[in-house]
């Protein structure tokens, strides 16, 4: 797969491309095309001529494979024909076509997008579904996000991930910290106390991890924070709806579970028995897995530099996040 240039990886994806795409994989768009937000990918919502509206998702090149989108896919289909309220990509028909824009099946669900400039994106389609955020101050919102996730775990424990990467302090930690020294952009001012620093939270993370590891892994959401939860007053999937498996993983329940708990520490407990209560309705939970919430807190710390300062070449994210090449961060 042709690497793109780093600062501009999503320079040959403008509307033109994405309607042509959508007409090439059998889903002829009626012109109507909307930009949603997205940081990592490019993401689309596109109205078809059947009435139909969509959502089409440009991945950015390099970061998945063929192997790890084709197992989000699949796990998504897994979810969704157990009745659970996930949007799993839809079946592309692709058209011969011998035009400048060639789109390639990979999978039924997932296609190459090569552009009019030789850029290749992996490219899939799904169904729009809207919804509001959830109230997580609501108790009872709290158990039926705990009845989700309990369900998504249960078919999560049916099978295992080959490709999808592990939740785990080498490839959360570690890993992206050596990753964020080598790309320079750690303030030289503040590089060797943010160095010494991020090494002792490392160590206190794989010390806790090494006393209380998750007694079972399981195939996780991967990114549970509320905004990929959206709440759905009425129809066939009314409550909690989960989008968005891009970062699906192999990890500890509790993975799934932190992100939904308040910041304030009195609320915690309270907000935690809720979603907990709902959670063992459907799904054993080990109380031990409590203890990983600091270090997995630590760990998408780490991580969420990391991915910033990988990506700032691309002109969206110094935007976007203006204080990262700050020294107060």
């Amino acid at each position: 797969m042709p690497a793109s240039p780093p600062s501009l990886p999503f320079a040959g994806l403008d509307p033109a491309a994405v309607l042509q795409a959508l007409h090439l994989a059998g889903l002829p768009p009626d012109g109507r095309l909307l930009q949603l937000n997205s940081y990592e990918n490019r993401v689309w919502q596109a109205h078809l001529d059947d009435g139909r509206v969509v959502v089409a998702k440009f991945y950015r090149p390099g970061r998945w494979s063929d192997a790890q989108i084709a197992e989000e896919h699949a796990f998504a289909a897994e979810l969704a024909q157990t009745d659970l309220p996930v949007v799993p990509p839809l079946v592309l028909h692709p058209l011969e076509h011998t035009g400048p824009l060639q789109l390639s099946p990979i999978t039924p669900t997932l296609a190459h997008v090569t552009t009019d400039e030789g850029q290749v994106f992996r490219f899939s389609v799904s169904e729009r579904r809207t919804g509001r955020a959830p109230e997580l101050e609501d108790p009872e919102v709290l158990r039926r996000l705990g009845h989700l996730l309990g369900r998504l775990h249960t078919v999560g424990a049916r099978g295992r991930f080959e490709h999808r990467r592990r939740i785990d302090s080498a490839t959360l930690g570690h890993q992206p910290r050596q990753r964020l020294i080598d790309s320079g952009r750690v303030d030289p001012e503040i590089d060797h106390a943010w160095v010494r620093l991020s090494a002792q939270a490392l160590d206190l993370v794989d010390a806790v991890m090494e006393r209380h590891p998750p007694a079972r892994l399981l195939r996780l959401h991967g990114d549970c924070h509320p905004g990929n939860v959206l709440w759905r007053e009425e129809g066939a999937f009314s409550g909690p709806n989960l989008v968005d498996l891009d970062d699906c993983a192999t990890g500890p329940a509790i993975q799934d579970l932190w992100m939904l708990l308040p910041g304030e520490r009195a609320a915690v407990a309270a907000a935690q028995d809720h979603l907990l209560d709902g959670y063992r309705d459907f799904m054993d939970f080990d109380d031990r897995e409590l203890l990983l919430i600091e270090p997995l807190r630590t760990l998408r710390m780490i991580h969420h530099s990391a991915w910033i300062a990988e990506r700032w070449d691309d002109p969206a994210f110094p935007v976007a996040f203006p204080w990262f090449a700050s020294p107060s961060y």
